[in-house]
C-alpha cells in the first residue's frame, strides 16, 4: 500500500498479506516481532551497567571512559527519537525495520569485538541510532498488524515486554557476566535480532524504500540532539550532585528553536490536534514514578536495611512479575471494555502500590515491600497496552511514526528523570527525611497520571475510547 507518487509505504499502513502465509499467523508473528525488538532495545539500556568494571579492566581504560559504553547507547536513543519519527513518516516500514534490526545486530557484534574503547563507544552510538528507529516503529507495527477489535491485545505485547527488558537488564547482565564474560553481554541479543529479521523478511512483502536524510532532518537532529543530550547529562549527573540540574537550562534554547521551527511545529501540531498531550503527560508521569521507585527501593534495601544484593534483586523482581501477569490481561480488557477505563484503573493501582510504600515508613522487610511492588507492577502492566493503544489509535493518517516517537520520548525522558528527581529531593531533605522523601516524587507522579488519563482531552479530536473507533484495520 502506498500513498505518494514515489511508491513509498508509510508506517501507518500495512501491506497486503504475502501468498502462502496464513493471515492470523502473519498478524501475530509481526506483533511478536514488535514485542521481541522492544524487549531487546530496552534491555540494552541497562544490561551493560553491571559490566563497567570488567570493561574498564579488559580495555585498560578508566571507569569514566567505560561509562560511555552505556551513555553511547542511551543518548542517541533518546536524542534521535523525535527527528527519526518525522523522518520515518515518509519511509517504507519493511526496509526501515530490516535496516534498523540488521544495524542493531551488526553494531552489537562490533561492540563485542572491540579492541579499544573508542571502537566500543562508536559501535554503541551506532546501536543507539538503530535503537531509536526500533523504538519508533514497534508500536506502529503492533497496532497496524491486527484488526481494530484486537489492538488492545496487540499493543500490550511491546508495551509490556519493553519495560520488562529495562527491569531485568541488570539481572540478565549479571548472569552473562559471571558465566560468559563482558563481551557476551553485547552478543546475547543477536539471536533475537536474527529471528526478527527472518520473520519480517518472510511476513512483510517487498515494497517501499529508504530515503537519505535531507538538510531539514539534519538540522532538526542537531538541535534536538544537542538539547536532549545536555538535558539527559544534567539529569544523569544530578544523581550524584543535585546542583547539576541547573545545567538543564542550557538545553532550553536549542529545543525551543526546534519547537518553533519547521521540524517541531508539525510535531506539536499533531499532538494538539489529536488531543494527545494529556496521554503523553500520563506516560511521562508513570515512567517517572516507576524509575524513581526502582532506584529508591533498591538503594534503601541495600544501604539502609542491610539486605543482601540477592534478596534485594528477588524483592524488586516482584514488580516485573506483576507487570508481566497483568500485561496480557490489560490488552484483553481494553478490547472488551474500552482502553481508557482499563488504563485509568492500571494507573490507579500503580499509584496505590507506591503510596503504600510511602506509608510503610523506614522499617522495611522484603516481604512487605514485595507485595506492594507486585501491586504497582500489576497496575503498570494493566495500564501499558491500553494507554499506548489510545495514543497510537489517535494518530492522524500518515503521522503514526511521529506519534510513536513522541510517546517513546516521553517514556524515555521519564525513565531518566525519575532517579534524578528522587535523588534531588532526597538530597535536599538530608538523612532525616528518610525513604519516604525519596519515594514521594514517585507516588506523586503516579497519582498525577490518573486524572490525566481519566479526563478526556478537549480539542478537535479526542482519543478514541475503544480500538474499534480508530483508523481502519490492516487489510484482511
Amino acid at each position: 500500500m502506498t500513498d505518494d507518487a514515489s511508491g513509498a509505504e508509510r508506517p501507518g499502513d500495512m501491506p497486503e498479506r504475502p501468498a502462502g502465509l496464513p493471515e492470523v499467523h502473519e498478524r501475530w508473528l509481526l506483533v511478536a516481532v514488535a514485542g521481541v525488538l522492544s524487549f531487546v532495545a530496552m534491555l540494552d539500556m541497562n544490561i551493560v551497567n553491571v559490566a563497567l568494571a570488567d570493561i574498564s579492566e579488559g580495555l585498560g581504560v578508566s571507569a569514566a571512559t567505560a561509562q560511555w559504553s552505556i551513555l553511547g547507547y542511551q543518548l542517541p536513543v533518546v536524542a534521535l527519537l523525535l527527528p527519526v519519527g518525522r523522518w520515518l513518516d515518509d519511509m517504507g516500514v519493511r526496509p526501515a525495520l530490516l535496516a534498523a534490526t540488521a544495524g542493531f545486530a551488526l553494531c552489537g557484534t562490533l561492540a563485542a569485538a572491540s579492541p579499544w574503547a573508542f571502537w566500543l563507544i562508536a559501535a554503541r552510538i551506532g546501536q543507539g541510532a538503530c535503537g531509536a528507529v526500533l523504538f519508533v516503529l514497534m508500536p506502529v507495527l503492533a497496532i497496524r498488524s491486527v484488526r481494530p477489535e484486537l489492538r488492545g491485545r496487540a499493543m500490550s505485547v511491546p508495551a509490556t515486554l519493553g519495560p520488562l527488558g529495562a527491569v531485568i537488564g541488570p539481572a540478565a547482565g549479571g548472569l552473562v557476566l559471571d558465566h560468559l564474560g563482558w563481551r557476551w553481554i553485547f552478543l546475547v541479543k543477536i539471536p533475537f535480532c536474527l529471528v526478527a529479521l527472518a520473520v519480517v523478511w518472510r511476513a512483510m512483502p517487498r515494497g517501499g524504500r529508504l530515503r537519505g536524510p535531507d538538510r531539514r532532518f539534519l538540522a532538526d537532529t542537531a538541535l534536538v540532539a544537542t538539547g536532549v543530550t545536555i538535558l539527559l547529562l544534567s539529569l544523569t549527573l544530578a544523581s550524584d550532585a543535585p546542583a547539576w540540574l541547573t545545567l538543564a537550562l542550557v538545553a532550553v534554547p536549542p529545543l525551543w528553536w526546534w519547537l518553533r521551527g519547521p521540524g517541531g511545529r508539525p510535531v506539536t501540531g499533531v499532538l494538539r490536534s489529536a488531543g494527545l498531550l494529556r496521554a503523553h503527560g500520563a506516560v511521562l508521569a508513570l515512567a517517572v514514578g516507576f524509575a524513581a521507585m526502582h532506584y529508591v527501593v533498591a538503594l534503601h534495601l541495600q544501604r539502609d536495611e542491610d539486605v543482601s544484593a540477592t534478596t534485594t534483586g528477588l524483592t524488586v523482581l516482584a514488580f516485573p512479575l506483576g507487570m508481566g501477569l497483568a500485561g496480557p490481561l490489560g490488552g484483553r480488557l481494553a478490547d472488551r471494555y474500552g482502553a481508557r477505563p482499563v488504563a485509568v484503573t492500571g494507573a490507579a493501582l500503580t499509584a496505590a502500590g507506591l503510596l503504600l510504600l510511602v506509608l510503610l515508613g523506614d522499617g522495611w522487610s522484603p516481604t512487605e515491600v514485595a507485595w506492594r511492588l507486585a501491586l504497582a507492577g500489576f497496575g503498570m502492566g494493566l495500564n501499558g497496552g491500553p494507554t499506548q493503544s489510545l495514543v497510537m489509535a489517535a494518530a492522524p493518517p500518515g503521522r503514526a511514526a511521529t506519534v510513536g516517537s513522541t510517546v517513546q520520548f516521553a517514556r524515555s525522558l521519564g525513565f531518566t528523570l525519575g532517579p534524578a528527581l528522587a535523588t534531588a529531593v532526597w538530597g535536599l531533605t538530608g538523612p532525616d527525611g528518610g525513604v519516604r522523601t525519596g519515594l514521594a516524587p514517585a507516588a506523586t507522579a503516579a497519582c498525577l497520571a490518573v486524572p490525566l488519563l481519566a479526563v478526556p482531552a478537549r480539542g478537535p479530536a479526542n482519543l478514541p475510547e475503544k480500538a474499534t473507533d480508530a483508523a481502519p484495520a490492516a487489510p484482511r
